[in-house]
């Protein structure tokens, strides 16, 4: 069973009025805590980057819905890494410390989310907000 949340992801900058888009994204489970939340978001990314870095593609082609979808989370991109796989463990240590570090806000409507084991006010068409507060937090956080 899977268990959709939506979310929206902004940075500062010129563009930072400008409405973000809502993207969605399928859990195992409902996350009840910050941590929870963080964890579960953490595992799809590291799943998609291990997946699209696997795939192989040397000159993958993004379609409009591709270009549409990654436009929505901040970033266009062909998928190709040079790096290794992503460590999960090591991804998820990482998410928890810039949340602890102050490197990102999240918002699970208009309230602020401060403590990773705060419980999550689920209510109908709940949208969560994260807010990337620095420039210099690069592709790691």
């Amino acid at each position: 069973m899977s268990y959709t949340i939506y979310v929206r992801m902004k940075k500062p900058g010129k563009k930072m009025n400008k409405e973000a888009s809502v993207v969605s994204f399928e859990l195992g489970k409902r996350p009840e805590t910050v941590r929870e939340l963080l964890i579960g978001l953490t595992e799809l990314g590291v799943k998609d980057y291990n997946a699209r870095r696997d795939e192989g593609q040397l000159l993958p082609f993004l379609t409009r819905e591709e270009i549409t979808n990654q436009a929505a989370r901040g970033k266009i991109a062909f998928g190709v890494h040079e790096g290794g796989e992503a460590d999960l463990q090591k991804s998820c240590e990482n998410t928890i410390q810039c949340f602890e570090d102050g490197i990102y806000r999240i918002f699970a409507g208009e309230e602020e989310l401060t403590g990773l084991d705060e419980g999550i006010p689920w209510k109908d068409n709940l949208v969560f907000t994260l807010i990337r507060l620095t420039m210099l937090a690069g592709s790691y956080c």
